[in-house]
């Protein structure tokens, strides 16, 4: 599996696999032979969160499940990386301090290599924020952080503040991102960081909860930015169409538009099928061979040119 060396402040897999709805989906078992078969595959990033506050007060178990499958498969903790989540919805209410103990202790792990800080309805108290994850990255709970569709003004609040104090600065960003979201990554606002170098891109959501792909999900999925999600739903015909003509899944071909943008240094996806995981896995060789083709031949689908890039929504 391809690694980029400059990752999201370190060195990962180009690929990596989320938690949301995904493990706690699937029959135990296959879930332990899923993670083993993707770390031997050469998937490394691991996103696990807690999901219990805001509008993903789901209470889920996927996190728990995680931790189970992967000392079930007598996984080694240097084997893999976990992204985890803070939490802004409660926030300053529920620390930091609290959220990391929790998760962790629900993983059965002790640290995590990076965390995503997000996401809000109101403001936060960016100087606060910065602060109390300097406080943690001191503490040795993780190396590096992210955010999760931050207005772009809070953003650059960050990166100054941090610059200011000479905090870790937040070094990559988890957006949507994918062949029919792509303002807010590629627009003025985040692409600024993105060309300088200061950020990375994390791309999530890639396949719209699977509409992109032409399913209809039962299960809940991510926010519909825009209200444009009838007219993905409408592409997903399209690219389809697209996927027939390089002799790939659309699934495939979707992991390698984003794999094929630059900034982008990883690609979250969730799977509940071995199947899935196997297919997305050829997505690296197509964004490495004819990446510029696979961008060129979806173009026309780039579908939220009229939502607002700097996530103000």
């Amino acid at each position: 599996m391809h690694e980029k060396q400059n990752g999201l402040g370190f060195a990962t897999s180009a690929l990596g696999l989320g938690s949301w709805n995904t493990w706690d989906r699937m029959e135990f078992d296959d879930a332990v032979r899923l993670i083993r078969y993707a770390i031997d595959a050469g998937v490394t990033l691991f996103d696990v969160a807690h999901y219990n506050m805001g509008p993903h007060s789901e209470q889920s178990r996927t996190d728990l499940l995680f931790g189970e499958a992967v000392r079930a498969a007598g996984i080694q903790r240097d084997e893999y990386q976990l992204c985890g989540k803070l939490w802004l919805w409660d926030y300053p209410n529920t620390g930091f301090a609290e959220q990391l103990a929790t998760s962790f202790d629900r993983v059965g792990v002790d640290r995590a290599e990076a965390v995503v800080v997000g996401d809000y309805f109101e403001r936060p108290d960016i100087p606060r924020i910065v602060t109390e994850v300097a406080e943690q990255i001191r503490l040795g709970r993780f190396d590096v952080w992210g955010v999760n569709n931050w207005h772009a003004s809070d953003l650059d609040r960050a990166l100054e503040f941090a610059a200011a104090e000479g905090l870790p600065a937040p070094a990559f960003a988890q957006l949507k991102y994918s062949v029919a979201r792509r303002s807010m990554a590629e627009g003025p606002f985040y692409g600024a960081h993105f060309e300088s170098g200061r950020l990375t891109l994390q791309a999530s959501d890639i396949f719209e909860g699977g509409v992109l792909l032409g399913k209809t999900p039962e299960r809940k999925i991510g926010a519909d930015m825009g209200g444009i999600r009838e007219s993905i739903r409408d592409a997903a015909s399209r690219v389809a169409a697209v996927a027939g003509d390089f002799g790939v899944s659309p699934s495939q071909l979707s992991v390698a538009f984003c794999l094929a943008y630059e900034p982008v240094a990883n690609v979250l996806f969730g799977v509940s099928r071995m199947a899935q995981l196997e297919d997305n896995l050829g997505a690296v060789a197509l964004a490495a061979f004819r990446g510029a083709e696979v961008r060129a031949a979806l173009e026309d689908l780039w579908l939220d040119r009229s939502v607002a890039a700097d996530g103000t929504f």
